[in-house]
């Protein structure tokens, strides 16, 4: 009798270390014999946000998401009525109105006489996993069954990516975890070779330009954003060549950056033939402008003198890069509209009178209507170069009388640098003046006829200027 009575107690401790360890580890819940909640753990009430005393009393239908369709309640109620034990997964609603997910076991428990008086639930959470799966189903379009067939076309989609672009991978600090043959054919590197290094091995220039647009892409990576542009790379052998870039931060689940991925694409041949069309372009400017100065015995030193002024004052103002440069192709044809003023007034060696100085003054708009209607920037640029460099800060130029910041940019530059230059050449009308003479006509004029601030700048960096005269001499 002691003897099993030993076993009885041994028995139930072991039980109850069972229950003790389900409990721990599992969400539980009792119902009685018509699925009334009669006990939940701590556990099913954490996941779903509500006390014991809220529970307990209530079926579960206090818990059920509607996305669960009612033919599952009834093929599970089936199956523990029948004695057997029901398993499936269950989409369940928190009292935030949030949804989670359980993988559960509901056991019916049978009395001696074969009655079932309660059922026992333990569950596992699988909301994350659930989650994860249903927003691939909602993105892709999945499911179960055609997920293989996805995963290869994924895997197609890949090998595709993998042959037509140019593919890296860094980790954080920006070393090469990663690079594809694509990579290696273009930049002339091995992959032992590339491994390890960070980009820069490949980077062309340490301009001011590319130390901004490395600057600009690290600060879009670093705050998890997709960075897109162009670098001009240079291969192992010294030849330059351009891509387009897209550089995309890779994150893990707590949306802590891992990797980055670039993809590129070769665009050297764009680039190269656009260069080519701009400098033919370019050449074709200089080779109008020094028409038109020579018509006026002007040197075509002068249009290539106010061209390097203009792009100097345009950088030390700080202009962006596409204005720096368009102003520098487009300022040697500020004076194109000369092409319309007849010699005599063009070459009269001595003042013109004021009937003659009318005619002169409409070279300005001449040249503006010539170029006005081109689709090519650069001759847009010159258009308003024309129109706006005989204007002045305080409103008394031509051809329109405008003032201060009405008068673009452009204009208020090429009118400094055309002016500086002509007054330190000689032409038919005057001799050269002095640099002295020049600086001080300069501070005279200060928000007069030119911007103030420009005129300053300018001042301030005229050895710079100087330097230029000096190697475009006629």
């Amino acid at each position: 009798m002691i003897e099993h009575s030993s076993d009885t107690h041994c028995n139930e401790q072991i039980l109850k270390e069972y229950k003790d360890a389900v409990d721990i580890s599992s969400i539980v819940s009792k119902t009685d014999s018509k699925g009334v909640i009669t006990f939940v753990n701590k556990k099913f009430c954490d996941i779903s946000g509500y006390c014991a005393q809220e529970l307990i009393g209530n079926p579960h239908s206090i818990v059920r998401h509607p996305d669960m369709p009612s033919e599952a309640f009834k093929e599970m109620w089936e199956t523990i009525q029948s004695k057997k034990p029901w398993s499936g997964k269950v989409k369940n609603k928190k009292k935030n109105g949030e949804a989670y997910y359980v993988n559960t076991v509901i056991n019916p428990i049978i009395d001696c006489d074969g009655n079932i008086i309660e059922y026992i639930g333990i569950r596992t959470d699988v909301t994350e996993l659930e989650t994860i799966k249903e927003q691939l189903v909602k993105d892709l379009n999945l499911s179960n069954e055609n997920f293989y067939e996805a995963y290869r076309s994924a895997q197609a989609y890949q090998n595709a990516i993998d042959q037509s672009n140019i593919l890296s991978r860094t980790d954080i600090n920006g070393n090469i975890t990663y690079v594809n043959q694509q990579f290696c054919d273009i930049s002339g590197y091995t992959k032992d070779e590339l491994i390890g290094q960070s980009h820069s091995i490949i980077k062309h220039l340490d301009s001011l330009k590319a130390k901004r647009l490395y600057k600009e892409l690290w600060q879009t990576i670093s705050s998890k954003k997709t960075w897109k542009g162009q670098f001009e790379n240079i291969s192992k052998d010294g030849k330059i060549y351009y891509v387009d870039s897209t550089i995309v931060p890779i994150l893990d689940k707590d949306e802590n950056i891992v990797e980055y991925l670039a993809i590129r694409r070769d665009v050297t041949n764009i680039v190269t033939f656009h260069q080519e069309l701009e400098n033919t372009q370019k050449e074709i400017i200089n080779k109008m402008s020094e028409i038109v100065e020579s018509r006026s015995k002007e040197t075509g030193s002068h249009v290539k003198r106010v061209s390097e002024y203009s792009k100097e004052l345009a950088l030390l103002a700080d202009l962006s890069e596409e204005d720096v440069n368009l102003l520098y192709a487009a300022s040697p044809m500020h004076d194109i509209g000369k092409v319309g003023i007849p010699d005599s007034i063009l070459l009269k060696p001595g003042p013109l009178d004021e009937d003659e100085w009318v005619i002169m003054k409409n070279h300005s708009k001449t040249g503006y209507d010539i170029l006005k209607n081109s689709n090519r920037p650069i001759l847009r640029a010159a258009a308003i170069v024309s129109y706006t460099h005989h204007e002045k800060w305080d409103g008394s130029g031509y051809p329109n009388a405008l003032k201060n910041e009405e008068i673009h940019i452009f204009g208020r530059i090429s009118a400094i640098a055309d002016v500086f230059d002509a007054l330190g050449s000689d032409r038919t009308y005057k001799k050269a003046w002095e640099l002295e003479k020049i600086i001080d006509f300069f501070k005279e004029e200060k928000a007069k006829h030119f911007d103030p601030i420009l005129t300053d700048i300018f001042l301030q960096n005229i050895d710079k200027m100087i330097l230029i005269r000096d190697r475009y001499k006629d």
